[in-house]
């Protein structure tokens, strides 16, 4: 990868890890559209620079992270996340198979932005508005909604809203959880990812030119999804997920347009 092409993923990291439109799938169609190869160093890369944006959350949200014995917080988060990490763990070989099909983002990025045009209707009777309110069950529930985006091209941050509002969550506490989530989620996944490249490719971590490019990404990723972030919150207040919705069908029909030509 050149730094021009590890600044471009890296900004496509940042400003899609956080809305509803698929982070990996827009770095999967951005990898092919530049040409990236895909070696084992990028698939490291497109993984390792989610530590950025995991950091961005963290910053935006100190208060709810710390102090650390907010315990029900905490509790609520170690739960949501167990059905990801049981799931990811038995399905890691599929779910990297499924990252090599450009077909499979654009079916579910098409699928995912037809219900993004009608969630806001579905769910009009939301109960709980802040994280106290959560229950175990409701962050267990939530969290198995966010295994659907094992599948590439369905979107992390949309699953476990959807899951958050249909477990009676304002959209925008529904929003807040996804991010929160996506601390532990992000960073057991990068953690898991890193181990086992030191373990059968040391090389990749121990090279400079790699350990930079992970370095800036992680920056830039981190910059853009602060940003990202901000910008969401404030467009769900105002206009909910529509728009997201048709951008995913948008996207979705392009790519299979693309990939019915053979141009990727």
């Amino acid at each position: 990868m050149t730094p021009v092409e590890t600044i471009i993923i890296a900004i496509v990291e940042g400003l899609t890890e956080f809305l509803p439109v698929s982070s990996t799938g827009h770095m999967i169609i951005t990898s092919r559209i530049l040409g990236i190869e895909k070696d084992e160093f990028t698939k490291l890369f497109e993984v390792a620079i989610q530590l950025g944006a995991i950091l961005s959350v963290v910053v935006l949200y100190w208060n709810k992270f710390f102090p650390l014995n907010r315990k029900g917080f905490y509790l609520k988060l170690i739960v949501a996340v167990l059905p990801a990490l049981l799931l990811g763990f038995i399905f890691s070989k599929k779910i990297d198979e499924l990252l090599e099909s450009p077909l499979t983002v654009a079916i579910t990025l098409l699928v995912g932005g037809i219900i993004l045009l009608f969630i806001d209707n579905l769910f009009q009777t939301p109960t709980v508005e802040e994280d106290e309110q959560i229950t175990l069950k409701q962050a267990l529930i939530i969290g198995f909604w966010q295994c659907l985006a094992m599948i590439p091209g369905t979107s992390r941050s949309a699953a476990s809203i959807i899951g958050g509002m249909q477990q009676k969550l304002t959209r925008n506490l529904s929003a807040e959880f996804s991010f929160y989530l996506a601390v532990p989620t992000m960073a057991a996944a990068t953690g898991y990812k890193l181990l086992k490249a030191w373990k059968e490719s040391p090389e990749l971590l121990t090279n400079t030119d790699n350990l930079f490019s992970l370095f800036v990404g992680s920056m830039v990723a981190f910059v853009v999804a602060m940003l990202a972030i901000k910008f969401f919150i404030g467009f769900l207040q105002r206009n909910g997920f529509k728009l997201f919705g048709w951008y995913r069908i948008v996207v979705g029909l392009a790519l299979l347009a693309l990939i019915y030509t053979g141009k990727l």
